[in-house]
């Protein structure tokens, strides 16, 4: 990868996730620290992201384009997301989170006689024309960039409702299981479709162990199943499976 590319994938990273460790970001992109500290350095000169001990901030809080997002770990994704719609049978339903891996669900759902409840405005787009699935869509204020619905009225909506399954996105999760998330406006949507859900699964990739989170959207004992990579971080699955959840390895 040359250093142009290099860096770009670590503005990408840091607008995705909030935040970025020196650490992470080397494992993330197959490089010493030192590269990345220098990168770091160079790109805060820039004033591409903003530099603090042991890693670097975005620079603003926008988002990063769902279109550009969905296209990083997209093999790891859809493996995680195939995974996670076998565990779905036909005739139950199915609450999908913002974000790409939700998205790649619902690709492996159609022609399944499913009710679908999401507030992804690119699950919308997917699923709309399938007429074996019952597509319900939340209110909420619209994020154009991440193609979403947030806020009180998508909160209010999902307290009218109950599922079966809730898969649920993250920008990391922490070493103890803790999810966590570094968009505040995302994380009382979150913690609502939690309370409606009867089983909650976590879609993470490898990359997530330990990510990136502000703000704290569960305990791991919150969690039914957890679907992740056989690259994730050993420590961290032991702690999600003694809280109680199902680790999977897609």
């Amino acid at each position: 990868m040359l250093p142009k590319q290099r860096q770009d994938e670590i503005v990408r990273a840091l607008r995705a996730d909030g935040a970025g460790g020196v650490k992470v970001l080397a494992a993330r992109l197959g490089v010493s620290e030192a590269t990345i500290r220098r990168d770091l350095e160079q790109l805060h000169d820039e004033g591409r992201l903003t530099r603090v001990y042991g890693g670097a901030l975005a620079v603003d809080g926008g988002d990063e384009p769902f279109a550009d997002v969905n296209a990083v770990h997209a093999a790891e994704k859809d493996r995680i997301a195939r995974r996670a719609a076998e565990l779905v049978q036909d005739g139950e339903s199915v609450l999908l989170d913002i974000g790409t891996t939700a998205l790649r669900v619902a690709q492996h759902l159609h022609g399944r006689s499913l009710t679908v409840v999401t507030s992804n405005l690119a699950v919308l787009e997917e699923l709309q024309y399938d007429e074996s699935i019952e597509l319900i869509v939340l209110g909420g204020f619209v994020r154009r960039s991440y193609r979403s619905l947030v806020g009180y009225l998508t909160e209010e909506s999902l307290r009218q409702i109950h599922v079966d399954w809730l898969f649920l996105g993250t920008s990391g999760v922490r070493p103890d299981g803790r999810v966590m998330d570094s968009t505040m406006i995302e994380v009382p949507v979150k913690r609502a479709m939690i309370q409606a859900a009867d089983r909650v699964v976590l879609l993470a990739d490898a990359t997530k162990f330990p990510g990136h989170g502000v703000a704290r959207v569960c305990e791991p004992g919150e969690l039914h199943t957890v679907i992740t990579e056989p690259a994730a971080d050993e420590a961290t699955r032991a702690q999600l499976t003694e809280a109680g959840a199902q680790v999977v390895l897609a």
